[in-house]
């Protein structure tokens, strides 16, 4: 199964680096009924910040703008990952704009992609009157490492932030249950790229500020999480619900039975867990 699913991952990454190669170039796309798909929407200076946003023919300036953050370990993926979601929205007649970000390498942490975020926020807010947007009614939705920044962005800005979906995203870098299971053996590697830190007593701290678990603040959550998650380890899913039961902050925890990682793969989950559970949060 591990072999499977790591072969899985580089399989996609792969795929998605030829797709990226080929759809690069700013376009906009009539549907016929009104709608309109803009491809490559430039919000920042890096090269990374772009994102593709889609404006269904029916929604009001009330209808909330979902922002959509890819997965990929933080060091690879792109918009495209997401691709079926944001389809998925826009045939429900919601707004999205989904963006690629700064990615995690030997001068970049974590916080780049906050940034990133945080201009794509700006970006859209001062686009609302074209687009016919609510500028102060955004849900942020991530996978993976992209629900670990959805996550924690919410929670250090919930001014900005209405909601918040969460797909498989990793929640604890820091708790002593963390350190001392069989998960960090497999995952610190990988966070310590993220925080840009090693695992020590003088970083400890910097671990907690990257951990949504720690950081969770009134923001309303809806968290995916497969019980069998070989790459996100299912106590990660059950700290961030007991965080915010702990705090009293509304959210619907969904533990997905038999279920491993990116689990918008299996068109069964999508149809008959996933999206629904999507739907009826975003109109709560």
């Amino acid at each position: 199964m591990k072999k499977s699913v790591i072969l899985q991952l580089i399989f996609t990454a792969l795929l998605l680096a030829l797709l990226s190669s080929c759809s690069t170039r700013y376009r906009i796309k009539n549907d016929g009924n009104f709608g309109k798909k803009i491809y490559n929407v430039k919000y920042g200076e890096n090269k990374r910040n772009v994102m593709d946003v889609f404006l269904p023919a029916e929604y009001t300036p009330d209808t909330p703008l979902i922002m959509m953050v890819h997965g990929g370990a933080w060091i690879f993926g792109s918009k495209l990952h997401l691709r079926k979601v944001q389809k998925f929205l826009y045939r429900n007649n919601f707004p999205t704009a989904n963006i690629n970000y700064r990615l995690v390498n030997k001068t970049t942490t974590y916080k780049a992609a906050l940034e990133d975020i945080s201009k794509a926020v700006q970006y859209t807010g001062n686009s609302g009157k074209d687009w016919n947007l609510a500028s102060n009614k955004i849900i942020l939705l991530g996978e993976s490492a992209g629900g670990h920044l959805a996550l924690l962005y919410g929670y250090k800005n919930e001014d900005q932030v209405q909601k918040i979906i969460s797909l498989s995203g990793p929640a604890d870098f820091y708790s002593q249950r963390y350190r001392n299971s069989k998960y960090f053996k497999r995952s610190h590697r990988i966070f310590q790229k993220v925080v840009g830190e090693k695992y020590n007593s003088a970083t400890a701290e910097a671990f907690k500020q990257a951990s949504p678990v720690y950081q969770a603040s009134n923001v309303p959550t809806l968290h995916f999480q497969g019980n069998r998650d070989f790459l996100v380890d299912v106590n990660q899913g059950l700290a961030l619900d007991s965080a915010l039961t702990s705090k009293n902050i509304e959210h619907k925890f969904v533990l997905m039975k038999k279920t491993g990682h990116a689990p918008r793969f299996s068109k069964k989950k999508r149809d008959s867990l996933i999206y629904p559970n999507i739907l009826d949060f975003i109109k709560q």
